[in-house]
């Protein structure tokens, strides 16, 4: 598997865009095929294959389609990797604002 960590945004578009399209031949369906069945325009299917910028509910529904929603399940996931990190989690769940302090300065 690829190391993303080093790569651009963009560059990660790209990749992603490219295995995308790979994908929709690989089922040998039609841009409109796609679109029909996810609820969108073929250009919207256009668009995401060529690294425009689309809506992400639209990535969503294209990635089913295409049967890799499962795929998207670990987006975002918290990771937890200690006991700390758990206890972290379930503190930081109860939705508050973030106060930035003093020490912080340094990031206006």
């Amino acid at each position: 598997m690829l190391d993303l960590s080093l790569s651009k945004p963009s560059e990660i578009v790209n990749l992603l865009c490219e295995r995308l399209r790979k994908e929709r031949l690989a089922q040998q369906m039609t841009q409109a095929e796609v679109a029909s069945r996810a609820g969108v325009s073929t250009n919207t299917v256009s668009n995401l294959e060529a690294g425009r910028n689309v809506g992400f509910e639209n990535v969503v529904r294209v990635a089913m389609v295409l049967g890799r929603a499962k795929e998207l399940e670990n987006l975002f996931l918290p990771q937890i990797d200690s006991l700390s990190d758990i206890m972290r989690y379930e503190k930081g769940a109860a939705r508050k604002r973030i106060r930035k302090g003093p020490e912080d300065d340094y990031l206006r």
